[in-house]
């Protein structure tokens, strides 16, 4: 591709060297440089790309965008920018020619509810007609095309890549989870579209945000930043949870006009009436503008209605008609890990989900407890390295809404997994649950217990689970993996779950 081509709309401060080169292909990470690239230099949490620049140009780049000082040299057109990864994103958009421009694509952000609103989404668009991919936290997936997650929302240029595929692919609409971090990093900020969802916000992410007026900041910014304009000639919607405060306060700053709303308990575009619940499905009339229709849908609980409402907003926007919205909802397939039920008849309720926040862990408990015969038994932990605030609050929260506790590991990483746990331990008050150890938890009600070692903290649990029981093992989800110092070594809740079950079963076989 033509460099000036290339800097379309590019913020070029200076250029030094001649402009007139075919680039072959764009990196910012010099290993992956090759004859004719164009290399961009981006300063990273770890490494500062402007250290190999002369590394990128040995493998053969031959122009160079940066937006600090580097040593310049006459066998690379050098490119001085303002923002060199907010330059990344434009290059990608124009190397691989405005995917999203030529595709519908759906944002989704908030703190949880997320990757199930997209696939309630990906039903809704199938039995509409349309071919949908979903960019998200379980993985990246298309037609036949499964790929790994390796970030909830891609690296700008990775992520104008990968729409490039899936466009090429023949795919008429991706489903994408937003997360704040590729807002503030400004990873989404040449993507086209159609509309966006705000689910809701809760403390979580705070390492990085720092504050949740920071935090919230991100997720306004992309309402409105992305979506204040049209799309192809439509106007881009703004799809905004109602029952959530953080998600009135948006709506209130925005001004009603132009908004698409939903919420349970709000008066808004897109309500619930009628709601029933049970641990197999949620039945309810979903109210829109155009019409009433009635849902059973295979979701469990109050927070899983959320999401069906704001799939459902999301859908009207895009002139989805109710009867394809109606089929989508209630054939969506489960969602790996989101309150992912892995016991039979007969064994106690055993459930694995994703809940890493106190408003996560908090929901899915309340939820639980509507369906309750005997305790509520809850494992979870905290992950290292990660916002250190929300530890005591996940603690309070598994207390208050658990009749016993097993606090453990959760991806660890370079910190002490006794000191996580000892940091949850704060937020437990002892005139709510009682500490005892391990072999007493099963003796009482209201006790909890510390056990650094999520395979045994899982067996330990299920083990005193009578069959009236719901065992709650949070945290990780669809997650297969546990991260141990710098090791990342193989570990699933639901099998490791499962294996405990199995082993309850054989001995009271």
């Amino acid at each position: 591709m033509d460099l000036l081509d290339l800097l379309e709309n590019v913020d070029v401060l200076e250029v030094h060297g001649t402009r007139a080169r075919e680039i072959e292909g764009i990196c910012y990470d010099s290993r992956r440089c090759g004859e004719d690239f164009l290399f961009v230099a981006v300063p990273g949490a770890k490494f500062d790309g402007h250290l190999f620049v002369p590394e990128a140009v040995r493998r053969g780049a031959k122009a160079v965008v940066y937006d600090r000082e580097i040593a310049r040299h006459a066998s690379y057109t050098a490119i001085r920018v303002r923002d060199s990864r907010r330059a990344l994103g434009v290059l990608g958009k124009n190397f691989f020619g405005n995917p999203s421009g030529s595709i519908g694509l759906i944002g989704v952000t908030g703190t949880n509810g997320k990757t199930t609103v997209t696939y309630l989404l990906e039903s809704i668009l199938g039995e509409a007609g349309h071919e949908p991919g979903v960019i998200g936290t379980v993985n990246y997936r298309w037609g036949s095309t499964v790929a790994a997650a390796s970030h909830t929302t891609p690296e700008s240029f990775e992520l104008q890549r990968l729409l490039a595929g899936i466009r090429d692919a023949g795919v008429t609409h991706v489903v994408m989870e937003v997360s704040s971090h590729a807002l503030e990093l400004r990873r989404v900020e040449d993507c086209a579209f159609d509309c966006g969802i705000f689910m809701n916000l809760s403390q979580d992410h705070l390492d990085f945000h720092g504050t949740m007026e920071a935090y919230f900041a991100s997720k306004k910014r992309f309402f409105t930043d992305l979506l204040a304009g049209e799309k192809n000639g439509r106007r881009q919607g703004r799809i905004i949870n109602l029952d959530d405060p953080w998600g009135r306060r948006l709506a209130d700053e925005l001004g009603a006009k132009g908004l698409t709303t939903f919420g349970i308990d709000s008066i808004a575009f897109v309500q619930a009436r009628d709601v029933e619940y049970d641990l197999g499905e949620t039945r309810a009339e979903i109210e829109t503008p155009a019409g009433t229709f009635p849902i059973r849908a295979p979701f469990i609980g109050k927070f899983n209605l959320s999401n069906i409402l704001a799939a459902t907003a999301a859908a009207f926007h895009l002139g989805i008609p109710l009867s394809a919205i109606q089929r989508g909802i209630e054939t969506a397939r489960p969602v790996p890990g989101r309150l992912e039920k892995i016991s039979g008849p007969g064994e106690p309720a055993v459930f694995v989900d994703y809940a890493h926040s106190e408003d996560a862990l908090r929901r899915v408990l309340q939820n639980l407890a509507r369906f309750r015969r005997g305790r509520i038994i809850t494992v979870f932990g905290c992950g290292g390295d990660r916002d250190r605030g929300k530890r005591p609050l996940m603690g309070r929260a598994a207390a208050e809404g658990s009749d016993l506790v097993v606090v453990t590991s959760d991806n660890p990483r370079t910190e002490q997994p006794l000191a996580i746990i000892g940091e949850i331990e704060g937020g437990i008050d002892p005139a709510v649950m009682r500490k005892t150890d391990p072999a007493g938890l099963g003796a009482g009600d209201k006790l909890y217990a510390m056990v650094a070692d999520r395979r045994e903290a899982i067996g330990l649990a299920v083990g005193i689970a009578a069959p009236g029981d719901i065992v709650l093992i949070a945290g990780k989800g669809h997650e297969d993996y546990q991260i141990l110092g710098q090791q990342t070594v193989p570990f699933d809740d639901r099998t490791v779950g499962r294996e405990a079950l199995d082993r309850k079963k054989g001995r009271t076989a």
